[in-house]
């Protein structure tokens, strides 16, 4: 019997362990993903109230620990940032702008490591971020930066429901009621995202609701 099959043989399931264990790890990586994107549909299109701003600040609180196991990875980042800003406009107040100003800080280290992560969704969530937050002197907004993100975003994902709709809304308050509402027509038509199908049903009836806002032609 040749010697060396022992080694090559332990060196082998030493190899196999890794790729289950790192196999594992990625389940759990998505799982956890998952959980946070359900739980941030739950939270933004159900409670109302103390529930909701209750619900944020658990999620917020989850979502920082999602992103501290998992160092290097733009899409905790992204989906800490998500929350963040959300929590920002259910709180409002002064505290709002703190927590836009750390999701902003979020969304742009999520930039630094893959810009293209989630379809560019960083893209899309600074973009909003920018347009919603007050401009100078209160906040950093700027509809101008926004156009950016929004147009860097719809260029990434050009049929995407979230680009397409954030950059409808965008021309809506720009009073562009014709370019709003090509965006939020193409937004309806988005193909379903899979295992974000209460994300899809709220954002719908988002878009439906500001379409209905435009005037007639």
């Amino acid at each position: 019997m040749n010697r060396s099959f022992p080694k090559f043989f332990a060196a082998l399931a030493v190899a196999l362990a890794a790729l289950t264990g790192s196999g594992a790890a990625l389940a759990d990586f998505d799982a956890d993903l998952l959980a946070i994107q359900t739980r941030w549909a739950d939270a933004n299109y159900s409670p109302k109230g103390d529930a909701k701003e209750a619900a944020f600040d658990k999620l917020m609180a989850d979502a920082a620990a999602f992103t501290a196991r998992n160092p290097g990875r733009a899409e905790p980042l992204i989906w800490e940032g998500i929350v963040l800003s959300t929590a920002a406009g259910v709180k409002g107040g002064l505290g709002a702008l703190g927590l836009a100003k750390d999701s902003r800080a979020r969304l742009e280290a999520a930039l630094k490591i893959d810009p293209d992560a989630l379809q560019g969704s960083a893209y899309t969530s600074l973009g909003t971020l920018y347009h919603k937050v007050p401009g100078f002197p209160v906040g950093f907004g700027s509809d101008k930066k926004a156009k950016e993100y929004l147009e860097k975003s719809l260029a990434i994902n050009p049929d995407g429901i979230d680009p397409n709709y954030f950059y409808g809304e965008l021309l809506f308050d720009d009073d562009d009621y014709a370019g709003a509402r090509k965006y939020l027509e193409k937004a309806l038509q988005a193909a379903p995202r899979p295992n974000r199908l209460s994300a899809d049903e709220g954002r719908r009836k988002e878009i439906r609701a500001l379409l209905a806002k435009i005037p007639a032609r």
